[in-house]
């Protein structure tokens, strides 16, 4: 008893329960729960602010969604154009392939419009994650397309040129963008002389759901190539291809180079493998000027760009030293008994390490 009613004394008397952390008191003595809020004043300019800060924040979200999505539709076509081009083993296919990848290639670039539109008077780092796939993907594709057809690298420059669109109708969905631009400084005027006047959250959400179905509209009209002037009734748009992701486009390009030259040895092309082994070594010299980069995509893929160059390189060695003495159909086998090897001998040395 003595021992409870010291506790009892150290503690003021009470006992803490449950009860008595449920609710707190003001200096009134009046007791409320913790779990009241008080009222929101929708006419506080305080308030109208934050939902002018709500619109800006979902409509920047809605718009990374749809470029994330354009992106992946641009990745997926950008696949199947490089998938065509493989299937070229012979001359007599070349040009219907050609032909057939050049029409995919008009058809990723219409998606490519879609997102420069989506991209006009906005800072193009600034949605970059969201189409980097996407654009790495077309790069790649691109470049293979043109190496196959001209036998050259695509520069960065004419990349650029031949994404420049214009675009005969301007879509609903800039149209709704600058609406609601010159909505929300009409809001910010009024809010300022009159904040009685507020519009609601009802009418806020009611604008933003319109926006959003009519911005997901694709654009009437969008022709590729539009040259230096356009024409009048239309609007000439140019898409920015940052030079990094370029680059990484073109280390992925030396990944279907190495296949290229894997498929042409298997259709008993032996000439082939020697022209790719040094425009490979070109490009790998041309990523070694760079020296130690900072960025870790480019480091990665530099080491790919490595591995695939090594193998050409397998190739080509098998084809000139052993190539008159291996029968054609064994060939490939060969070549991949010489990468056994290497990777064997590759594990050796780093167990004796």
């Amino acid at each position: 008893m003595v021992r409870q009613d010291r506790s009892d004394r150290r503690s003021g008397g009470h006992k803490r329960g449950k009860g008595r952390d449920d609710h707190h008191y003001h200096h009134g003595g009046q007791k409320t729960s913790k779990t009241t809020k008080p009222p929101v004043n929708e006419n506080s300019p305080v308030i109208a602010v934050f939902r002018t800060f709500q619109t800006e924040l979902d409509s920047v979200h809605d718009k990374y969604e749809r470029l994330v999505k354009l992106s992946r539709d641009v990745t997926i076509d950008s696949k199947r154009v490089i998938f065509l081009l493989h299937r070229i083993s012979n001359d007599e296919k070349k040009q219907s392939v050609l032909e057939e990848a050049d029409s995919k290639i008009a058809n990723v670039k219409q998606r490519l419009c879609q997102i420069t539109q989506e991209l006009q008077g906005e800072d193009p780092y600034r949605y970059l994650r969201a189409i980097s796939p996407g654009v790495q993907e077309f790069i790649e594709a691109l470049l293979f397309y043109h190496y196959i057809k001209n036998n050259k690298l695509l520069g960065h420059k004419e990349l650029e040129q031949q994404l420049s669109f214009v675009v005969t109708n301007e879509s609903e969905g800039s149209k709704v963008n600058q609406a609601r631009d010159a909505g929300m400084k009409q809001q910010k005027g009024s809010d300022v002389k009159k904040p009685e006047e507020d519009t609601s959250e009802e009418t806020a959400t009611e604008t933003k759901t319109e926006a959003e179905n009519e911005s997901s509209t694709e654009p009437k009209s969008c022709v590729t190539g539009g040259g230096d002037e356009a024409p009048p009734e239309t609007l000439k748009i140019d898409m920015h291809i940052p030079p990094n992701e370029y680059m990484l486009g073109m280390a992925d390009f030396t990944g279907e180079l190495m296949r290229m030259c894997i498929n042409s040895v298997g259709s008993g092309d032996r000439e082939t493998p020697f022209q790719l082994v040094s425009f490979m070594r070109e490009i790998y010299d041309g990523f070694q000027l760079l020296g130690n980069t900072p960025n870790r995509e480019v480091v990665r893929k530099l080491y790919t760009m490595r591995q695939s160059l090594k193998k050409v390189e397998n190739t080509c060695y098998t084809l000139h030293v052993r190539g008159s003495e291996i029968p054609e159909h064994m060939l490939l086998d060969a070549i991949a008994s010489v990468e056994k090897g290497e990777r064997g001998f590759a594990g050796d040395d780093a167990g004796e390490e």
